[in-house]
């Protein structure tokens, strides 16, 4: 069911991602000019990251027709499987950004709805990542219309891989935009109720599908936190948000060996994955579960290790699972966030 108005006139705000949730969704990967071999190394990674999610909460995945029987083979029977089609499998951009609030004492009424808004494959026809995104714009009406939960729709582009909130605040990257950043920030007010919007100036360097997602730059802890790994630009922004919780930085580059793009077919459609391509390979892009944390692991001991170590301290009361193989999701344009979307519990 549509609602209409603003969402924050109904009472409705996103909460921070450490808040309660009851479930999280994933896409399941297939196409052949994104994922290397058919998506065959990726779903196996999709799998091991559902999994580890399912010891902290419920999972559904989403696949198609045609891969929904081999999802299902492949995942834990405890994890749920509907068939949904998709584009691709990036569900924190194209899946719902879901809103809660405190229902008033006495009153029966629905507590969460879910925001659909628009999408463009990261940039339209002219730089998206893909030509057709017919099927990825109904994934968030869809997922709504399974758990039954109210929905408001709105106009403007904009993907959760570019947001991050603490429930009162939010984070954005900058990006291109026909709106200006007083009318973009207007609106992410009325529907996110954040009350204060910090802007970064720029996405990490390599993160060329997005146009620099601010879930591979920083997120906020539920807690203060003494290490912070940034660049120079970026500290300067950060260290004066003296009224904020510190936000963790930690990232990696990597280049696209020739072996692994050689298993992506280059069609055209998609962007061309290339050998020597710089990857945005980023340990802040993590999933925060029910009392763990999601994390991806790039094969680099040393910094695998570290990245475990300051995520632990950042939430001593979660438990830090690293993936192995999350080079798999990065080599096709993101990470563990970016294929995960929370279903806050309210």
């Amino acid at each position: 069911m549509d609602l209409q108005g603003l969402p924050a006139s109904h009472g409705f705000h996103m909460p921070a991602e450490w808040e309660p949730h009851t479930q999280c969704w994933m896409g399941w990967p297939e196409r052949p000019d994104n994922w290397r071999e058919n998506a065959v190394p990726a779903q196996d990674v999709f799998a091991k990251v559902a999994s580890a999610i399912s010891r902290f909460e419920d999972v559904t995945v989403c696949a198609s027709s045609g891969q929904w029987e081999n999802a299902r083979r492949m995942l834990p029977e405890h994890i749920r499987v509907v068939e949904i089609s998709m584009n691709d499998s990036w569900f924190r951009d194209t899946g719902p950004t879901f809103v809660v609030k405190r229902s008033e004492s006495g009153k029966a009424e629905q507590t969460i709805a879910g925001i659909d808004w628009n999408f463009n494959s990261w940039g339209g026809l002219e730089d998206g990542c893909y030509t057709d995104w017919s099927l990825d714009i109904l994934v968030a009406r869809k997922i709504l219309a399974i758990e039954r939960v109210h929905r408001f729709s709105h106009s403007m582009i904009l993907e959760g891989g570019s947001i991050h909130v603490d429930g009162e605040v939010s984070l954005e990257q900058e990006q291109k935009s026909s709106m200006s950043k007083n009318q973009i920030e207007d609106q992410l007010k009325t529907y996110l109720g954040v009350s204060k919007i910090i802007w970064l100036p720029r996405g990490l360097y390599g993160d060329d599908d997005t146009n620099g997602h601010i879930d591979n730059m920083c997120c906020f802890t539920n807690g203060h936190i003494d290490n912070i790994c940034c660049l120079g630009l970026m500290m300067k922004v950060i260290l004066n948000m003296k009224d904020l919780w510190k936000p963790i930085l930690c990232f990696l580059m990597k280049l696209m060996p020739m072996e692994e793009a050689a298993g992506v077919v280059q069609g055209d459609d998609g962007k061309a994955k290339l050998p020597g391509t710089r990857l945005a390979a980023s340990y802040v892009n993590f999933y925060i579960a029910n009392g763990g944390i999601i994390l991806p692991q790039f094969g680099d001991k040393k910094w695998d290790d570290e990245a475990v170590r300051v995520l632990s301290k950042a939430f001593p009361d979660h438990k830090v699972v690293g993936i192995e193989g999350s080079r798999e999701i990065v080599l096709a344009g993101g990470n563990i966030h970016c294929i995960t979307q929370q279903q806050p519990a309210f």
